[in-house]
C-alpha cells in the first residue's frame, strides 16, 4: 500500500492505524448524527432504543481520543514529509497548499 500524496513511498503500520482511527471517527460521527435525528423526529418508543442510539456518540468520543493519541505519536515518530529523504522541496509543498486552497 502506498501514500496517495506521495507515489511510490510504502505506508507503515501507524499511519494505516490512524487512517483507519479517522475512518472511524467520521463514520460514528454520521450515524450518530442519524441516530440523534431518528430520536428526534421519530421518536420511537422500543424499550432498546433508548440504549441503542447514544452508542455511536461514545464510539466517537473514543474513536476521537484515539485518533488523536495515534495522530500525535505519528508526529512525534516523524512523517516523510520535510525530512531528509524526502525529494519535494519546501517550495514544492507550498504550491500543492496553494493548489488546494
Amino acid at each position: 500500500m502506498t501514500d496517495p500524496d506521495i507515489p511510490d513511498r510504502p505506508v507503515g503500520p501507524l499511519t494505516r492505524a490512524v487512517r483507519y482511527a479517522g475512518r472511524l471517527l467520521c463514520w460514528s460521527l454520521g450515524v450518530g448524527m442519524a441516530a440523534a435525528a431518528v430520536d428526534i423526529t421519530v421518536s420511537p418508543h422500543a424499550p432498546w432504543w433508548q440504549t441503542l442510539w447514544p452508542l455511536p456518540w461514545y464510539t466517537t468520543c473514543a474513536s476521537a481520543l484515539a485518533w488523536a493519541l495515534l495522530r500525535a505519536r505519528e508526529k512525534s515518530v516523524g512523517g516523510p514529509v520535510g525530512g531528509d529523504d524526502d525529494p519535494r522541496t519546501e517550495e514544492d509543498i507550498h504550491t500543492e497548499w496553494d493548489q488546494a486552497a
